[in-house]
C-alpha cells in the first residue's frame, strides 16, 4: 500500500511540474501596433479565441490599428484602461462639417450585453429639420447648415443644456453623440472626433492576474476560467502557503494540490452541514457552477484578523452583524462586516457574494473579499469615509444636514445605481432594501448602494419573479412585497421603496411614525401630496433660493410616482433618471398614491 501511494503521488508530482496549455497559449504577449491586447479582448484571426470573452474580438487594421465593429460603424479603440474595464473610443469615420449638416450620422449602437456608457458621461444631442421660425432662443444653437433658412435648421445641443427638451418640439429627427471632452476642442466636429468611452461587461480579470494566471474563457462550459500553471482554475490560481511548502520538501507539489482539494471539499461540507435544506446538494451546486468566474478574493480568518488589526476600530453594528474598519496590505482602507450566527446568514452570505460580485458601477459599492472558515463569515467592503445616508437628512442631525444641491446629486446618483442594477447587469439584480442606511457616501458625496442581503437574482427579460414570504425594512417595503394583492413583485418593487426613501430625504424626517405598526399609515407623503396638489409652498428646510425650490419639487414629484400602489404605474428606474434630469414643468402630478389616510394630520 505504502509503495501504490508514493508512485501515485509521484505521477501525480510529474503531471503538475508541465505547464497547462492554455496557461503557455495565452501567456504570449498580444499587440496591435502598440496596443497590449489583453483579456477580455483578443485579435481576430490571430488569437486564441480562449484568451479572450466571446463578443470581445476585435480587428487590427493595417496591422497597427485596433477597432471594433458594431451596427451601426466602425470605432477605433484609441486607449484600454484595464484597471476599470474602460475603453476611449472614436469613430473610424471622422466627423466633419458634410457628416453633420447631411444628417449622416446615426446614433452609436452598442451591444448592451457587452458595453455601456459611463452614467456620467456627456452627450451632443443633433437635431435635425428644425423649424426656428417659432422659436427664437433656439437660434443660438443653429450651426447654419444652410444659410437663413430656419424651416430646415440643424441644431447641436449639450446634456445639460436647460432647452435640450424645449428643442424636440420644433425638430423632426434627434441624434445622440457620447462625447467624453467638452472643452477645449475648437469645433463641434473636433469635439466629436475626440471620441468617448464605453465600459465592458466581462468578467473582472484583476483577481486571476495577481495569482499569477492568465485570464481565459472556456467553451465546454461557457465560463470564465483563470489559466494557471497547473491547470484552468475557476478564478484564481491557488496560492501556495508555509504548509504547501513543507507538503513540496516531502511529498511534491501534488500532495499539496491533494490536500488543497480535500480542504476546499471539507470547507464546502461544512457549509452544506451548516446552511443547508433539504435539496441541499442541488442549491450548492447550482451556486458554485452560476458564481465560480464572480467571486472575490477569499481570505482566511488569520488575514481577516491582520486587516482589522484584530477588530479594534467598529464601525457600527447592524441587522446582520458588526461592521470593522481595516486596512489591506496594499494600503487600502477597507469596511469588514463580520456575519453573526443568526440563521439567515447563509442567505445573507450568498446573497452579497453572488450578487454585489457581478456588478461594477461607481454607484454601487465593491465587496473586495469574503472568508468563509470555520465559524467566521465576513464580507469586505471599500471603505465609505462619510458613512451611510441616514446620518445626513434627518432633522435629529440637523447640523449635518446637506444642502439641496448635494441632497439631488445623491438621488440621482443612487437612482443610476438601481438603474444598472435592473438594465447594465447580465442578470438583472433585485435588491429589496433601499433605505437611507443601506447607502453609502464616499469622501464626495457620492452615493453607493450597499447591503445585498436580501437581493435576488432573475433574468434579463423576467418582469416578475415568485418569492415567499416579505423582506425588506417597515416603511419602505413595497405593498406588493408584502401582499400579492396589490400585484407581482419585481424591479417596481425597488422603485417604491427609492421613492420612499427620497421622500425622507426631502422632508428630513421619517416617513412612517415609529410608534404606528402599520406600514400603510404614511404621514409625511400624505402631507407633501396635499402641498403639491395645491400649489402650496413646501415649508421645507434650508430652501435657500428657486433653484433650491426646484430640486426639492422635482424630487417630490418623481417620488410620487415611484410610491404608487399599483407597479404598473410607477416609473422604471430609467424613466426616473430622466426625470430627475428633466424640467419641473414637464412633469405631471400622479394620483393620490396612498393605502389609507394617516391617523393624524
Amino acid at each position: 500500500m505504502l509503495y501504490l501511494v508514493f508512485f501515485t503521488f509521484f505521477f501525480q508530482a510529474r503531471k503538475v511540474t508541465a505547464v497547462d496549455e492554455n496557461f503557455r497559449i495565452c501567456s504570449v504577449p498580444r499587440y496591435c501596433g502598440k496596443m497590449n491586447i489583453k483579456f477580455p479582448f483578443f485579435i481576430q484571426g490571430r488569437d486564441d479565441p480562449r484568451c479572450g470573452y466571446p463578443g470581445f474580438e476585435i480587428h487590427c487594421r493595417n496591422n497597427y490599428l485596433p477597432s471594433f465593429s458594431f451596427g451601426d460603424g466602425d470605432y477605433i479603440i484609441n486607449d484600454i484602461y484595464y484597471h476599470n474595464q474602460s475603453c476611449h473610443l472614436s469613430r473610424a469615420v471622422s466627423f466633419d462639417k458634410y457628416a453633420i449638416c447631411s444628417h449622416s450620422i446615426r446614433n452609436i449602437s452598442l451591444p448592451s450585453d457587452r458595453f455601456l456608457l459611463p452614467s456620467l458621461q456627456n452627450k451632443t444631442f443633433l437635431f435635425f429639420n428644425c423649424n426656428l421660425s417659432s422659436s427664437r432662443d433656439l437660434s443660438r444653437y443653429n450651426i447654419h447648415c444652410a444659410a437663413k433658412n430656419e424651416s430646415n435648421a440643424t441644431l447641436a445641443l449639450f446634456s445639460n443644456d436647460p432647452m435640450l427638451n424645449f428643442a424636440s418640439e420644433y425638430c423632426d429627427t434627434r441624434v445622440v453623440v457620447p462625447v467624453a471632452f467638452t472643452s477645449g476642442e475648437g469645433s463641434l466636429e473636433g469635439m466629436l472626433n475626440r471620441g468617448f468611452m464605453v465600459e465592458w461587461l466581462a468578467s473582472n480579470c484583476s483577481i486571476c492576474e495577481a495569482s499569477g494566471g492568465k485570464c481565459g474563457f472556456d467553451n465546454a462550459t461557457s465560463h470564465f476560467k483563470c489559466f494557471c500553471r497547473d491547470r484552468p482554475h475557476a478564478w484564481h490560481c491557488t496560492p501556495k502557503n508555509k504548509n504547501e511548502l513543507r507538503f513540496k520538501l516531502g511529498l511534491g507539489l501534488a500532495a499539496s494540490s491533494i490536500v488543497g482539494i480535500v480542504l476546499v471539499i471539507l470547507a464546502f461540507y461544512y457549509f452544506i452541514r451548516k446552511f443547508s435544506s433539504d435539496n441541499i446538494d442541488e442549491n450548492i451546486e447550482a451556486f458554485l457552477k452560476d458564481h465560480e468566474c464572480l467571486a472575490p478574493r477569499r481570505y482566511r480568518y488569520s488575514d481577516i484578523k491582520k486587516v482589522t488589526n484584530s477588530f479594534q476600530d467598529k464601525l457600527g453594528k447592524g441587522g446582520y452583524g458588526d461592521v470593522y474598519k481595516g486596512k489591506l496590505p496594499d494600503g487600502r482602507h477597507v469596511a469588514v462586516k463580520i456575519l453573526n450566527n443568526s440563521q439567515s446568514n447563509g442567505e445573507e452570505f450568498i446573497n452579497e457574494v453572488a450578487s454585489i460580485s457581478r456588478t461594477s458601477h461607481v454607484n454601487i459599492v465593491s465587496l473586495l473579499g469574503f472568508c468563509f472558515e470555520r465559524s467566521c463569515r465576513a464580507l469586505i467592503y471599500e471603505f465609505m469615509p462619510n458613512g451611510s445616508l441616514e446620518k445626513f437628512i434627518f432633522q435629529e442631525n440637523n447640523d449635518r444636514r446637506l444642502k439641496w444641491d448635494k441632497l439631488y446629486q445623491i438621488a440621482v446618483g443612487i437612482a443610476r445605481g438601481l438603474e444598472y442594477l435592473h438594465r447594465g447587469c447580465s442578470t438583472r439584480i433585485l435588491h429589496f432594501d433601499i433605505k437611507p442606511h443601506n447607502v453609502l457616501l464616499d469622501d464626495e458625496f457620492v452615493p453607493k448602494i450597499s447591503d445585498f442581503g436580501l437581493a435576488k437574482l432573475c433574468l434579463e427579460k423576467e418582469s416578475a419573479i415568485s418569492m415567499t414570504g416579505a423582506r425588506g425594512t417597515a416603511g419602505y417595503i413595497a405593498p406588493e412585497v408584502f401582499s400579492r394583492n396589490f400585484g407581482r413583485v419585481s424591479h417596481k418593487s425597488d422603485v417604491y421603496s427609492y421613492g420612499m426613501m427620497v421622500l425622507e430625504m426631502v422632508g428630513g424626517r421619517k416617513n412612517i411614525s415609529v410608534e404606528v405598526d402599520r406600514t400603510s399609515e404614511i404621514y409625511f407623503p400624505y402631507w407633501i401630496y396635499n402641498r403639491i396638489e395645491l400649489d402650496e409652498e413646501l415649508g421645507l428646510e434650508d430652501i435657500e433660493s428657486e433653484d433650491d425650490q426646484e430640486r426639492a419639487r422635482k424630487m417630490i414629484i418623481v417620488s410620487l410616482w415611484c410610491i404608487q400602489i399599483d407597479p404598473s404605474n410607477r416609473p422604471t428606474m430609467s424613466r426616473v433618471v430622466e426625470m430627475l434630469e428633466g424640467f419641473t414643468n414637464w412633469l405631471t402630478i400622479p394620483p393620490k398614491p396612498f393605502l389609507s389616510s394617516p391617523p393624524r394630520s
